[in-house]
């Protein structure tokens, strides 16, 4: 009976730090979406785009290292792009902690299939590029 109570004082433990961090991901991202928005807006107050042309984004955002130059130098297409770096590396954290929170619990068969999930997670957001 005792070790039932506690198993679910931790689960429960794991439900909350896992709200914690998709929260604060989630909120971290809009804050710097809406900084660089901000920004964007106060150093570009007229547009100036001609929407019959597509151009992409220029090359310096188009890398995890150039994003998190272009957000250190306050950039504000950089600081928008950062917010969305982070909005998707949140689910990904939550995967992760997940294997954590199921090794903890001594539940190999959740670890095997969370690394699965979390192993496809990395292979599509990096395996195309390499």
């Amino acid at each position: 009976m005792e070790a039932t109570i506690e198993r679910e004082n931790a689960e429960k433990r794991m439900d909350d730090i896992m709200g914690r961090l998709l929260r604060t991901g989630v909120i971290l991202a809009a804050v710097f979406v809406l900084a660089g928005g901000v920004v964007h807006v106060a150093r570009h107050p007229q547009p100036v785009t001609d929407y019959r042309v597509f151009h992409g984004e220029p090359e310096e955002l188009r890398t995890v290292p150039g994003i998190i130059h272009e957000a250190l130098a306050l950039h504000g297409r950089g600081l928008i792009q950062f917010g969305l770096l982070i909005l998707i590396a949140t689910p990904i954290a939550r995967v992760a902690f997940s294997v954590v929170a199921f090794l903890h619990q001594r539940d190999w068969t959740y670890v095997v299939v969370t690394l699965i999930v979390l192993s496809l997670l990395f292979y599509s957001l990096l395996g195309a590029h390499t």
